[in-house]
C-alpha cells in the first residue's frame, strides 16, 4: 500500500505537529505501508520520511526541479523522483496513490488537499482522502466545509468523502479497513 500525504514545510510553533507527524511516519513504516510526499527534507516533510525509514519502511519523494536545486529534496529516502513542475509531483503523487491523508500545512497542503478532494467529488480518483486533525488543526477548514453544505455550494455526500482522525493511529487503521 502507498499512502500520499500531503504536509507542511514547515513545522509549526507547538511541538504537537511534529510528534504526530514522527508517529503516523513509525506507524507507517512499521505497517510496511509505502509513504509517498513532497520530497523534501525540511518541517513535516521531513520529518514523516524519516520516521518512516526509521520504523523500517520505503519512502517516495516526488519534487520539482526548482526546489531541488535549492537543496531541499531529501537524499536520504528510498526513491526521490524529479520532475519539471508541481503540476507533474500533484499528477505523480496521485498515480503512485492508494490513499491521501493532509496534516497540518500551509498554503502547498491546502491547495494539494482542494485538488485531490475536487478530484474524488469528479470520479477522477477512487482512494479515501483523509486529514489528521492533530490538535484540531483542521476544525477551522471544517467548518467553513460545513457551511458550504449549509449554503448549497458543497454537495453533503461529497463532504462526506473526507475522513477525519485526531491520532495517526486511527487513521492509518481507517485506511488499512477501507483498502483491504
Amino acid at each position: 500500500m502507498n499512502v500520499c500525504v500531503f504536509c507542511g514545510s514547515g513545522s509549526g510553533f507547538n511541538p504537537v505537529y511534529a510528534e504526530s507527524a514522527r508517529k503516523l511516519g513509525l506507524l507507517l513504516g512499521q505497517a510496511s505501508v509505502r509513504l509517498v510526499y513532497g520530497g523534501g527534507n525540511i518541517g513535516l516533510m521531513g520529518i514523516i520520511a524519516d520516521a518512516v525509514i526509521d520504523g523500517g519502511g520505503k519512502v517516495t519523494g516526488v519534487i520539482p526541479a526548482f526546489l531541488f536545486e535549492k537543496e531541499v529534496g531529501h537524499r536520504g529516502i528510498t526513491d526521490l523522483e524529479v520532475v519539471d513542475s508541481m503540476h507533474q509531483r500533484k499528477q505523480r503523487m496521485a498515480d503512485l496513490a492508494d490513499a491521501f491523508i493532509a496534516l497540518p500545512g500551509g498554503w502547498g497542503t491546502l491547495e494539494e488537499l482542494s485538488e485531490i478532494l475536487t478530484w474524488k467529488q469528479l470520479g477522477l480518483i477512487t482512494q479515501p482522502v483523509a486529514l489528521l486533525n492533530t490538535n484540531r488543526f483542521f476544525d477551522p477548514l471544517l467548518h467553513q466545509m460545513r457551511l458550504m453544505v449549509k449554503e448549497g455550494f458543497l454537495n453533503a455526500g461529497n463532504f462526506n468523502l473526507l475522513h477525519v482522525e485526531e491520532t495517526p493511529e486511527t487513521l492509518l487503521s481507517l485506511l488499512i479497513t477501507q483498502k483491504a
